[in-house]
């Protein structure tokens, strides 16, 4: 009988191990892929607030995020709030303006985000033009920013008699992102015949937003106004993130 038996209960244990061993991988497969759909849910859903220092940036995302006023210093890090769009929770991240700053935080967040907003200083458009144009042009050189995230080129402190107009604003950077091409194009060549490096827009044309793959966008805004009953003006801004998300 003993040796009936013996295998029966030895069976009954390999059944309890293989039992154990099923359960244990269910729920490493489970959690794997709770995961990817955390990872998957938490991507893609930061707006990212750029350009120079002093453009305003910082106001727009306290407009933005609490409705009101606050007085701003030049941004040492990067400031990050939630707000609800279409149902839909988006994560806005002021970055600083700082050229010593500002690389290290956008390559933090590129790879995480929905749209791009470039805000640009109105007023002093034109004395600023090199240093406005070429930090726009790195963002959109920038293989992440590359895979069709929409661009929102707005055009700040509107408020002020001496501001340009986004069209004028808009001409102005497309005359300078030529010459940048330019030169940026012959360095490249100089230092290697082969480099395989970004070219923005069309070979043989001159650079216009147009040519571009990402769907780019200019609006007007103006944010600064310490009295709470004196109107500010952010609504393109708003209606462009409505229509991306």
């Amino acid at each position: 009988m003993e040796k009936y038996v013996k295998p029966l209960l030895e069976g009954n244990d390999n059944s309890q191990l293989l039992g154990i061993l099923a359960a244990v991988f269910a729920i490493i497969i489970t959690l794997v892929l709770f995961a990817l759909w955390c990872k998957k849910k938490s991507a893609g859903h930061i707006i990212l607030l750029t350009g120079l220092s002093d453009s305003g940036k910082t106001l727009i995302y306290a407009r933005l995020l609490c409705s009101k006023f606050v007085k701003t210093y030049t941004s040492l890090k990067e400031n990050v709030g939630n707000i609800l769009i279409n149902n839909n929770s988006l994560r806005i991240v002021d970055i600083p303006g700082d050229e010593r700053l500002r690389s290290k935080y956008f390559d933090k967040y590129k790879s995480s985000a929905k749209g791009l907003v470039y805000v640009i200083d109105s007023v002093t458009i034109q004395k600023e033009i090199r240093d406005v144009a070429e930090y726009l042009y790195n963002l959109l050189s920038d293989s992440d920013i590359q895979k069709n995230i929409p661009i929102l080129i707005l055009c700040n402190k509107q408020d002020q008699t001496m501001a340009k107009g986004c069209a004028v604003i808009k001409t102005l950077l497309e005359k300078e992102m030529n010459l940048l091409r330019m030169t940026k194009t012959s360095q490249l060549e100089a230092m290697d015949a082969s480099s395989t490096s970004v070219f923005l827009g069309k070979q043989g044309k001159h650079f216009e937003f147009s040519h571009l793959d990402s769907q780019i966008d200019f609006a007007e805004s103006y944010a600064f106004n310490k009295d709470p009953q004196s109107s500010v003006d952010i609504s393109e801004f708003n209606k462009w993130l409505h229509k991306i998300t």
